[in-house]
């Protein structure tokens, strides 16, 4: 029906085109953007789940970060008593060859010399720190480290008794063979210490490979939800532009069509 009031075709083709348009501003803020939900709109429920696990991915770089500091201080800690060890070693060596009965009393005063300003550095290994934080204290004390990017999960380090190692050392005025004993027992104490402060820091390591394992997981999760497939969305782009195209042109030809309305008028 030909009519003057009325142009249906023409409201179809406008409806078609914006449509068409709308199509077409999505693909581009899409594609712009990188994002496959440019708004909440897009999809409510996927960006509900792309901020949550956006914040997981955020608190699991942290968490990594504050492992990876914990293993650090664990390395120090380690480095210190290793220092420790040696100095052990050498007042073991100092209190044998104190039992020499060449040596006089002039070379065990040498000896004893030596032996206390070793027990000094002790002491100052003791006073270590790390970033302000005592590597060992005065008794056993522990540091909570949170291995899991919700906090659920923690493990503790060890703030190792180092001066409780050699203290019976110190009671030594003079370096005897009577001394190896004490200084043997002060070297299985600091053995003990060492092997906790690896077992520690190995168990750290491996949390910190879980959470970068897991952050890489979670970003990948994200990206499936919240990144724009390009080569999918360039096929819609080039459809909607193909449709915004021709709707044009047939909203041009419907707008036209009343023209022969004029015509039977005549």
């Amino acid at each position: 029906m030909i009519s003057i009031n009325t142009n249906s075709s023409s409201s179809l083709a406008s409806m078609n085109l914006q449509k068409s348009s709308d199509l077409l501003q999505k693909s581009l803020a899409r594609l712009s953007s990188g994002s496959r939900i440019s708004t909440p709109q897009d999809d409510a429920g996927g960006y509900a789940v792309s901020m949550k696990l956006s914040s997981a991915v955020k608190r699991t770089q942290n968490a990594s970060a504050n492992v990876a500091n914990a293993l650090s201080l664990l390395q120090v800690q380690a480095g210190s008593l290793k220092t420790a060890a040696t100095v052990l070693d050498r007042m073991s060596e100092l209190a044998t060859l104190g039992s020499d009965v060449t040596k006089s009393s002039s070379d065990i005063s040498n000896y004893c010399t030596e032996f206390n300003n070793l027990i000094t550095q002790l002491n100052t290994l003791a006073a270590d720190s790390f970033n302000g934080v005592s590597l060992f204290s005065g008794a056993v004390g522990t540091l909570k480290v949170y291995i899991s990017q919700d906090g659920a999960q923690t493990m503790q380090v060890s703030q190792a008794n180092l001066t409780g190692s050699y203290s019976v050392a110190t009671a030594y005025s003079s370096v005897t063979a009577a001394g190896v004993s004490t200084l043997t027992a002060a070297v299985q104490a600091l053995a003990t210490i060492m092997a906790t402060n690896g077992a520690e820091a190995s168990r750290v390591q491996f949390a910190l490979d879980s959470l970068n394992v897991n952050q890489v997981n979670l970003e990948a999760a994200l990206s499936r939800i919240y990144d724009v497939d390009v080569a999918a969305e360039t096929s819609k782009l080039a459809r909607a532009n193909i449709l915004v195209q021709s709707g044009a042109a047939m909203l041009t030809q419907a707008n036209a069509s009343q023209s022969i309305a004029l015509k039977l008028l005549q």
